[in-house]
């Protein structure tokens, strides 16, 4: 890169070949480009390593109309990239507790029901003259 005014090879080593970097000074003046100091250009880089956007596995983007307002969403999801912050990393591993032990309860009270419509269906009766009456409303509303 020749946009450098001081020829320190640490900062050149640094800024050398970045692609982003390029792309950035390419839509600049020639002038403008050569006036970057090499702390400026490194710092630069770190600025724009910050905000890169990349694609996304999913990324889906929809705007949805309320009376006069418009709200729009954007729901994206992908391999995590990023160096996350202590607090970050706790955040994650709560949340993670937090989706297990969801998953698991959905799942557990899935297979209790599953498990008490074939007790019903086969005409076992755990406890006379008592019905939760899932089975009533599992064969007139679903199984006809």
């Amino acid at each position: 890169m020749q946009h450098f005014q001081n020829d320190s090879p640490v900062a050149e080593n640094q800024i050398e070949g970045d692609k982003g970097l390029s792309l950035f000074l390419a839509k600049m003046p020639e002038n403008i480009q050569q006036s970057f100091s090499e702390e400026q250009l490194v710092n630069i880089k770190a600025a724009l390593k910050v905000a890169k956007w990349k694609k996304h596995r999913i990324d889906l983007r929809s705007s949805i109309g309320f009376f006069s307002y418009h709200y729009y969403y954007v729901f994206i999801a992908g391999r995590e990239d990023r160096e996350m912050s202590r607090q970050e990393q706790q955040i994650k591993r709560i949340s993670y507790l937090l989706f297990i032990t969801a998953f698991l309860s959905f799942s557990t009270l899935l297979g209790i029901l599953v498990l008490y419509l074939i007790k019903s269906a086969m005409g076992i009766d755990i406890f006379p003259d008592f019905s939760f009456g899932i089975w009533s409303w599992f064969q007139g509303n679903i199984y006809p």
